[in-house]
């Protein structure tokens, strides 16, 4: 019995947040030009890696924080 075939459509969160590896990375793009629904889910997380960088920052900010005041 065979491995599934790997569906390219999960791959647009991974792509978004720049973790695919380049031969996904490669793949994906080629797939993006031509799937609407890919690259519209893709619009909608284009935010998400900026978000995830926010957080992160407030989070380091307040353990900062919390270090310098006890």
């Amino acid at each position: 019995m065979s491995a599934p075939a790997h569906n390219v459509h999960e791959d647009v969160a991974a792509y978004a947040l720049g973790v695919l590896d380049e031969e996904e990375h490669q793949a994906f793009e080629q797939h993006l030009l031509s799937c609407e629904k890919c690259q519209v889910e893709l619009r909608e997380l284009s935010e998400v890696p900026d978000l995830l960088d926010a957080l992160r920052e407030r989070r380091s900010d307040a353990l900062s924080e919390d270090r310098t005041s006890h």
